[in-house]
């Protein structure tokens, strides 16, 4: 093997070349692996859509069979228990031998018809004509307090709930006028279905089967 001897100058050429091709080797070497990562990502997600598509097709189906199967059961409800109309959001079912539940529900939002702001102007003047020393202010402000809205803009239907408490216990016709108008305002609007089931383990204790994506470990 034949030795090259080599200058000072010419060593740090060299130097300089050899780290210059070693920085383009690894900036290549990074960029295949982007591109090699970025492939790996389509194949899994292109892989995995489909998949999850059909579990959602699969929930779906077996979410409306089960709330059409009910139907039934919550009309004979209503009738054994001759309700003319059913408010409830949720219907919760048990066997016989407590081992089993299965909770059937809506979830909703919060929501008033225009008409809702004659009712608190009502409430709001009839209740401030009140304050007039520590203890009517109180009042004042704990009615003020009820009817302050949420981040959507709407009164909590359960604050309400405790205005027509406030409003019968003072008896003034105004109030509860007032109050009972923002009741019929109430408009809510229904956005989820929800399922929730759940079985006794040896221990006697309730255990919920998720039934979410995000429910399972």
């Amino acid at each position: 093997m034949e030795n090259v001897t080599m200058t000072a100058d010419e060593r740090r050429e060299f130097e300089a070349y050899r780290a210059e091709k070693q920085k383009k080797e690894a900036a290549e070497r990074r960029k295949q692996q982007r591109t090699d990562y970025a492939a790996m990502v389509d194949d899994e997600v292109r892989t995995t859509l489909p998949v999850l598509r059909e579990l959602s097709e699969q929930i779906k189906t077996v979410k409306s069979t089960v709330f059409g199967n009910f139907d039934a059961i919550l009309r004979m409800k209503s009738e054994v228990l001759g309700l003319t109309k059913d408010d409830q959001r949720s219907h919760t079912f048990t066997t016989s031998d407590s081992k089993f539940r299965l909770t059937l529900g809506v979830n909703t939002v919060d929501g008033y018809r225009d008409t809702v702001e004659d009712g608190i102007a009502m409430v709001k003047g009839y209740i401030q004509s009140l304050a007039k020393d520590e203890t009517s202010k109180a009042l004042v402000n704990a009615v003020l307090r009820l009817l302050s809205r949420d981040g959507q803009g709407n009164i909590k239907a359960s604050r309400v709930l405790q205005l027509r408490k406030m409003a019968e216990e003072t008896g003034d016709e105004r109030f509860i006028e007032g109050v009972q108008i923002i009741e019929e305002s109430y408009q809510p609007t229904e956005t989820k279905k929800y399922i929730r089931a759940e079985y006794k383990n040896d221990k006697g204790a309730w255990v919920n089967i998720p039934l979410g994506m995000t429910d399972v470990e």
